[in-house]
């Protein structure tokens, strides 16, 4: 048997080194993907096209457009003189985000009372109007904050009441700078290892048939068993190559620590690797054609992203699909690929994780062998 099997190895790497392409597909683009996506892929806002109409024109309003416009989250496209053009330039999307400071603004403040601020916001991209108006909130309550304090101040130095105020100190565990590339990095590695693995996979028993090797190998004594593993291994360690490359890159170009055991990850890995060969050895024994089976891995790997919980909160999906999240393998792994990275967790939190790994990689290369049939039918 282990005779077999290492034949099959030793033809599938000798195809490998005949192939050049191939050999450059399988290190050179995930590389390029992850610089590509590591730098596109983020949470974050930077230089939202703004548009300012300050119809106050004191010196405390122009305090607060200059916080806007020395951020690096606004980036300021036109200094409007009346309201129509603010509206118009939103609606035009020359500008993502309209922020008007009403007249009177600051004689409210001096007051002590609530001065109220206009932001109009282009709604097409919810994702971008909602993390803006945050923004804007952020900057406008830490210069509502500040200008309280130091008016504050300065009336109980003139009524020689000392000033008392308390200050929150906010700590956020695991990524201190809330760094959204700390979070996009991890699930790229697993991502890019998804979709490479079984595109390889999912090409090769189909290539087999169709060119021809299928029907020798059907008249050798090897049995379903053997030539799944011996058509699964290969891909295994090149899976893990792939892993070690990509993360390396993820962590000396984004600087994404990692603090977590090696180990656990290394099992994580490998029992990841183990559900993703069998789901594309599983579409190979499917298809009869290598078209086929691109449009199968097509229908396979975009529902398995979305679902995976990379960039949408599982949590804020219908019932019926927070359900069918449990067949992703790629769901299970994000999380442990991540809690190694930036939590530094043991096998002691990520066994259930680990478990589903297992359980599910067993059960579809169980599956995957008892499809495969040992003729050209």
């Amino acid at each position: 048997m282990l005779g077999r099997i290492y034949q099959l190895l030793l033809k599938e790497f000798l195809q490998l080194k005949r192939d050049r392409s191939a050999r450059y597909r399988l290190l050179v683009p995930p590389v390029i993907q992850m610089l590509l996506f590591g730098y596109a892929a983020t949470f974050e806002v930077f230089n939202v096209a703004t548009v300012v109409l300050d119809q106050d024109q004191t010196q405390v309003s122009r305090a607060l457009v200059a916080n806007f416009v020395h951020s690096s989250r606004f980036k300021l496209v036109a200094d409007a003189s009346a309201r129509w053009q603010v509206q118009n330039a939103v609606e035009s999307s020359t500008a993502q985000v309209g922020i008007v400071v009403p007249q009177g603004f600051s004689e409210l403040l001096r007051k002590g009372q609530s001065a109220p601020l206009q932001v109009l916001l282009d709604g097409t991209n919810s994702n971008t109007a909602l993390i803006a108006l945050g923004y804007v909130g952020q900057i406008a309550g830490s210069f509502g904050q500040a200008y309280a304090q130091d008016l504050a101040q300065r009336t109980g130095r003139a009524l020689g009441v000392p000033h008392v105020s308390v200050v929150m100190q906010e700590r956020y565990w695991y990524n201190p700078n809330l760094n959204s590339r700390w979070f996009f990095v991890p699930g790229l590695i697993g991502t890019l290892t998804l979709i490479t693995i079984v595109n390889l996979t999912a090409f090769a028993i189909v290539r087999e048939r169709e060119v021809g090797t299928l029907e020798q190998i059907t008249v050798t004594p090897i049995q379903p068993i053997e030539f799944i593993i011996g058509k699964t291994l290969p891909f295994f360690l090149i899976g893990l190559l792939q892993v070690v490359i990509v993360a390396t890159v993820g962590m000396l170009w984004f600087q994404v620590p990692f603090n977590g055991n090696p180990l656990v990850l290394l099992l994580g890995t490998c029992l990841f690797l183990l559900s993703v060969l069998a789901i594309g050895l599983l579409i190979s024994t499917l298809c009869k054609t290598q078209q086929q089976a691109f449009a199968s891995n097509f229908f396979v790997l975009n529902p398995m992203f979305i679902l995976s919980g990379f960039s949408f909160p599982i949590s804020s999906m219908p019932e019926p699909l927070q359900w069918i999240t449990y067949l992703d393998p790629l769901r299970y792994f994000l999380v442990i690929i991540r809690g190694t990275y930036l939590k530094g967790v043991g096998i002691d939190v990520l066994w259930p994780q680990m478990a589903a790994l297992a359980a599910l990689g067993l059960s579809l290369f169980a599956l995957a062998v008892l499809r495969f049939r040992k003729s050209l039918d």
